[in-house]
């Protein structure tokens, strides 16, 4: 195992063989290395309904799954492999929860929470629980992938000029304050865009 300031000089290929062969400071740089995809995907995928936190802890927990069963000799690269998973799990969250009309999506626990067992609580932690199987299914990821698509599309498409400026500069990581500057408009019309925006692009969580 090696220390972890190194772990800057590696391959995501070294680094993922690491954490297959159970290093978890491996993993724990991967998760944090690509926690800016997560947040990004999630900003996107707000738009179509969700609470973004919570978007953000699903794609935790959909990249924890996507590190542990990347395979090299089947997969492209691991960064898309991480996006098509992220996504596929953000899109079901979002159908689930209009489904529910909405419904909180604030009852979870830390991944590294240990199991129980009836009366014993095992070393085992609740990430060594999930299921991948239950998220990388080949030809869901390709409809999740189809409907990302749709709504990067609508985003082109349905949003006047403005407000698909907005919500580029959002999706990147921009508060209201930052695009109002960038774009030299108040914080109150970035606001209203966004919500307009929103409003436009909500149909495509229920689909």
């Amino acid at each position: 195992m090696i220390s972890g300031e190194h772990y800057a000089s590696c391959s995501d290929a070294q680094l993922l063989a690491l954490c297959h062969q159970g290093d978890d400071s491996a993993t724990d740089y991967l998760l944090e290395k690509y926690k800016g995809l997560v947040r990004k995907k999630a900003r996107t995928l707000y738009l179509i309904g969700g609470e973004n936190d919570d978007l953000i802890q699903e794609g935790m927990i959909a990249l924890y799954k996507a590190i542990r069963e990347y395979e090299p000799s089947r997969e492209s690269s691991f960064s898309a492999f991480a996006a098509r998973c992220i996504e596929h799990q953000l899109y079901n969250v979002i159908k689930g929860a209009n489904r529910l009309k909405n419904s909180p999506l604030n009852s979870y626990i830390s991944l590294y929470t240990p199991a129980e067992n009836g009366e014993t609580t095992s070393r085992e932690t609740l990430a060594d629980t999930l299921q991948p199987s239950e998220l990388i299914n080949p030809e869901d990821i390709l409809i999740d992938q189809e409907n990302v698509s749709a709504l990067e599309r609508a985003i082109e498409q349905e949003l006047s000029s403005f407000e698909r400026s907005v919500v580029h500069l959002y999706v990147e990581g921009h508060n209201y304050q930052q695009i109002a500057g960038i774009l030299k408009k108040s914080a109150k019309s970035v606001d209203n865009a966004l919500q307009r925006a929103k409003k436009k692009l909500e149909k495509f969580g229920s689909c």
